[in-house]
């Protein structure tokens, strides 16, 4: 199993560098490329640049939140039983 998780570990770094160089080029680089140059047609409008990280982040900390509350109602319903 340890090729396995060798590739899956490989595909997962690939894809957040592809990530994070698309991001930067986009956030820090795009702007100051004239406005009808053809590489602006590869990504978002920039107002997108702040709201897909933000709503990642919400998402993320609500799934979170729902997984600690969860483990701690089960904990709790454990000690009762005990």
């Amino acid at each position: 199993m340890e090729m396995g998780d060798k590739a899956v570990g490989l595909v997962l770094t690939m894809t957040s560098l592809s990530i994070f160089t698309y991001y930067t080029f986009w956030v820090i680089i795009l702007p100051f490329v004239d406005d009808d140059h053809f590489v602006h047609k590869y990504f978002l409008p920039q107002e997108y640049a702040i709201f897909i990280p933000v709503f990642a982040g919400v998402v993320l900390l609500s799934f979170l939140s729902i997984f600690v509350g969860l483990v701690m109602l089960k904990s709790k319903k454990k000690k009762k039983t005990a």
